[in-house]
């Protein structure tokens, strides 16, 4: 099926007309964990700079911060193509989550990761009210597209790090439950504020 097709039949619209093309940005649905769209391998993008895929970027980002995340994968909003969008800001859900600007990553690749380990709370809007401690690489190397067709190559660590190999299991079909070396060994959303309040109180 065509990449501009896939974007067009799972956000519901079966022609493309003017009317179509003018839609305001809006706020998606999010899939969750029990979605089928969740559990298979994306699909890469061909031609980024169709109207479909840049209205989708735009939704996304929409979505995420609607949501309070720090980024979103394509099939969280029931596309299956590679693209992520990392955004790291301090929210409600991350309130220490340090502060970038948006990047769309468009068939982004992780080219290396670091022996260095490090675990930290991870949340999911395809998840929710479920918080775990997940072991990740600390840092890493990724090659992607940009939005306007660029490619890129950059290297991360720490908190962005996670977003990233976070947001990537998603295009791969794996939820961060599935990383766990005991999948019992989660907390509720509720249980994980009290113990940041009790952090931070410290």
């Amino acid at each position: 099926m065509h990449y501009t097709t896939i974007v067009l039949k799972y956000r519901g619209i079966t022609t493309i007309t003017r009317q179509t093309l003018m839609l305001e940005t809006r706020t998606l649905a999010i899939a969750t964990h029990d979605a089928p769209i969740l559990h298979q391998r994306a699909q890469e993008v061909g031609d980024i700079q169709v109207h479909a895929i840049q209205t989708l970027l735009d939704e996304m980002l929409t979505t995420m911060q609607a949501a309070n995340g720090v980024g979103i994968a394509a099939p969280q909003v029931f596309v299956p193509l590679r693209i992520i969008i990392v955004a790291s800001q301090p929210n409600k859900r991350y309130p220490d989550a340090p502060f970038m600007e948006p990047i769309a990553m468009i068939n982004p690749e992780i080219l290396w990761q670091s022996d260095t380990t490090c675990s930290g709370w991870e949340g999911c809007l395809s998840v929710p009210d479920t918080r775990a401690q997940v072991k990740r690489a600390e840092r890493l190397r990724i090659r992607y597209w940009t939005r306007t067709g660029e490619q890129v190559e950059a290297e991360y660590s720490g908190f962005v790090a996670r977003i990233i190999q976070h947001e990537c299991d998603h295009l791969d079909g794996i939820l961060f439950p599935e990383r766990l070396e005991d999948p019992t060994e989660t907390v509720s959303e509720a249980v994980f504020q009290q113990m940041e309040t009790m952090r931070l109180a410290h």
